[in-house]
C-alpha cells in the first residue's frame, strides 16, 4: 500500500509540475500583450484550470493514458519508474526554457518502463505485445496534427476578424458556429455508443475473444455483449430529448441484464482475491500457475451464488461469497459493506458522462460574445485602431479563460489515468470506470496550484520568440488552442497543450507574412517535441532497473 501512496503523491507532484511547466501555454500571449501582469495571468489561468473539473465529466483522455500499456505489464514499479522519468524530463526542460510536452513525457515514461519490465521478466518481446500500439500511434500522429489544427483555426479566426465587411464576418461566424455545434453533437452520439459498449465490457470481451477464439465461455461473453449493445443502441436516440432516466428505463425494460449484474459481482470478488495480480504472476512465473487455477476455481464456485443475488439480496449474497473465498472477519465486514450492485445507476452514470452539451453551449456563448462585441464596435463605436486594440485586450480575457479550461480538462486527465492504472494494478478497483471521485478533484487542484507557480522561462519563448503577438492575434491563438483541446478531449486523444498553442501562435503570425514567424525557434521546438517520447522512455527504462534493484 505504501508504494501506491508514493505513486499517487508523485503523480500529483507531476501534475503540479505540469501546471507550472505549462502555465506559459495559457498565459504567454496575454502577458506578452500586457493585458494582465504575470501574477494576474497565472491567477486567472489557475482559476479556469480548476473550473475544468466541473465541465469535463467523460474522462476519455485519462482512460486512454491508463491503457497505453497492456494490462499484463502494468505493475506499481512500472508506474513509479514512468512517473519519476516524466518528472525529471519536465524539470530539465523547464530549467532550460524548452516548451516540451508533459503529456508525451508521461506516455513515453510509462511505455519505456513497461518495455524494461517485459525485458527483465520475459526477454525481448514484440513491442505491440507490451504497449497499445493504436493508442501510442494516435498520440504520435497528434504531435504533428494538433499544432497544424491549431494553426489552421487561428489563421481562420484572424482572417475573419480582419475582414472589413461586418455582415460577411457575421455570416462566416454563424456558419462556423453551426459547424462546431454539428461536430460536437456528432461526438456526443459517438461517445454515447462508446460508453454503452464500455458498460457491457465489449472491448474487454473482444480482446479476450481475439486471444482465445476457441474458448466457449469467452465466445459466449463476447457474443452476448455484442447483442446487448445492438439491442440497446436504438434507445440512445431519445437521450437528448428525454434524458438519461428515460433511456435507462427503456433499456432495462427491453434488454436482459442479469449477466451484467453477475459480471459486476464477479469483478467485486476479483478485487478481493487479487485475480489480476495472480494472473500476471502466473504469466511471468510458471510456479504461480497453481495459485491462478485455485483462484479461478473460487470464482467458478461463486457463480451459483451470484445468480441468486436478486433473491438473497446484497448482504446474504456477500456473506455466502465471503465464506467461499475465505475472507477473515475484518475483511468480511468491509466486503459486505462494499457489496452493492446497482446496474441502473451504473448504466445511467456511463451514459451521462457522454453528455457534452455544457461544453457545446459554452462554445456557442463564446461565439455569441465575439459577435456582439464586433457588432457594438463596428456599428455604435466607430472603430479606430486604438479602440479595436482595446476591444481585443478585453476579449483576450475570455479567450485565455477558454484555453485554460481546455488546458485543465486535457492535462489533469493524464495524471488521472496514471493514478487509475496504479489503483487497478494494486487491486483497489477493477476498471478505470470505478475511479474514486477524489482522484479527479485532486488532479485538477494540483494542476491549478502548479499554474499559480508560473513558468516564466517558457513564457518568454512562447510569448515573444516565436512571433510578436498583438491582442488581436492573442485572441485568435488562444481561441484556436481552446477549440483544438476541446475537440481532442472529446476524441480521447492526449495531445500536448504546448504543441497546440505553439501551432496557434504560428498560425496568427503567418497571416501577416511567413517571415513574421521565427522558423529557427520553431524548428528547435519541433526537435524537442520529437525527442520527448523516446528520451522519456529511455530514462524510464533506466529508472525501472534502479527501482527494481532497490
Amino acid at each position: 500500500m505504501s508504494l501506491v501512496i508514493s505513486i499517487i503523491v508523485l503523480a500529483l507532484i507531476f501534475d503540479y509540475i505540469n501546471g507550472f511547466h505549462d502555465a506559459a501555454n495559457a498565459i504567454a500571449t496575454i502577458v506578452s500583450t500586457k493585458v494582465l501582469t504575470p501574477f494576474q495571468a497565472v491567477l486567472w489561468a489557475a482559476l479556469f484550470n480548476f473550473g475544468a473539473f466541473f465541465l469535463f465529466k467523460d474522462h476519455a483522455v485519462a482512460n486512454t493514458i491508463s491503457k497505453t500499456v497492456v494490462d499484463t505489464f502494468i505493475t506499481l514499479e512500472v508506474i513509479l519508474a514512468g512517473i519519476i522519468a516524466a518528472i525529471l524530463w519536465n524539470l530539465l526542460t523547464w530549467w532550460y526554457g524548452i516548451p516540451s510536452s508533459s503529456s508525451h513525457t508521461l506516455i513515453g515514461g510509462f511505455a519505456g518502463a513497461a518495455v524494461a519490465h517485459a525485458y527483465a521478466m520475459k526477454g525481448f518481446l514484440p513491442i505491440n505485445e507490451i504497449v497499445a500500439s493504436d493508442k501510442i500511434m494516435k498520440t504520435v500522429y497528434f504531435i504533428f496534427l494538433a499544432p497544424i489544427i491549431g494553426m489552421l483555426i487561428s489563421a481562420f479566426i484572424t482572417l475573419v476578424t480582419i475582414k472589413r465587411n461586418l455582415w460577411g464576418r457575421f455570416a462566416i461566424m454563424i456558419l462556423a458556429s453551426i459547424f462546431t455545434f454539428v461536430i460536437f453533437d456528432y461526438f456526443m452520439d459517438v461517445k454515447l455508443e462508446q460508453n454503452l459498449s464500455k458498460f457491457y465490457r465489449l472491448d474487454k470481451y473482444e480482446k479476450q475473444f481475439n486471444k482465445q477464439p476457441e474458448n466457449l465461455q469467452v465466445r459466449k461473453n463476447y457474443q452476448l455483449a455484442k447483442s446487448h449493445v445492438a439491442e440497446s443502441i436504438p434507445f440512445l436516440k431519445e437521450f437528448k430529448s428525454k434524458g438519461s432516466d428515460f433511456v435507462v428505463d427503456r433499456i432495462l425494460e427491453n434488454v436482459e441484464l442479469s449477466d451484467i449484474q453477475i459480471n459486476k459481482q464477479r469483478e467485486i470478488v476479483e478485487k478481493y482475491v487479487k485475480y489480476e495480480s495472480v494472473k500476471k504472476a502466473a504469466y511471468f512465473n510458471e510456479n504461480d500457475t497453481a495459485k491462478l487455477k485455485y483462484v479461478e476455481s473460487l470464482l467458478i464456485s461463486c457463480d451459483p451464488v451470484f445468480r441468486k443475488y436478486d433473491v438473497l439480496g446484497p448482504n446474504k449474497t456477500a456473506i455466502a461469497v465471503s465464506e467461499i473465498i475465505g475472507l477473515g472477519e475484518s475483511q468480511k465486514k468491509k466486503f459486505i459493506e462494499s457489496y452493492r450492485v446497482d446496474v441502473r445507476k451504473s448504466l445511467k452514470k456511463d451514459l451521462e458522462k457522454a453528455d457534452n452539451r455544457k461544453l457545446t453551449y459554452m462554445m456557442m456563448v463564446l461565439f455569441a460574445i465575439f459577435g456582439l462585441v464586433y457588432f457594438y464596435v463596428e456599428v455604435y463605436n466607430r472603430p479606430t485602431a486604438a479602440k479595436m486594440n482595446q476591444m481585443f485586450k478585453k476579449l483576450q480575457l475570455l479567450s485565455s479563460a477558454a484555453f485554460s479550461l481546455g488546458h485543465g480538462g486535457s492535462d489533469a486527465q493524464k495524471v488521472m489515468g496514471i493514478i487509475g492504472a496504479a489503483l487497478i494494478a494494486n487491486g483497489n478497483i477493477v476498471d478505470f470506470k470505478e475511479i474514486p471521485n477524489w482522484v479527479p478533484l485532486a488532479c485538477y487542484t494540483a494542476i491549478a496550484l502548479g499554474t499559480l507557480s508560473g513558468g516564466w522561462k517558457i513564457v518568454k519563448t512562447m510569448g515573444t520568440k516565436i512571433t510578436k503577438v498583438t491582442p488581436l492575434e492573442g485572441v485568435g491563438a488562444e481561441t484556436a488552442g481552446a477549440i483544438t483541446l476541446f475537440l481532442t478531449a472529446q476524441m480521447g486523444i492526449p495531445v500536448s497543450t504546448t504543441h497546440t498553442i505553439t501551432g496557434s501562435i504560428i498560425g496568427v503570425g503567418a497571416t501577416k507574412r511567413l517571415s513574421a514567424v521565427r522558423w529557427g525557434v520553431t524548428r528547435s521546438l519541433l526537435f524537442a517535441w520529437i525527442v520527448t517520447i523516446p528520451i522519456s522512455a529511455l530514462v524510464a527504462a533506466i529508472t525501472y532497473f534502479i527501482v527494481s534493484a532497490i
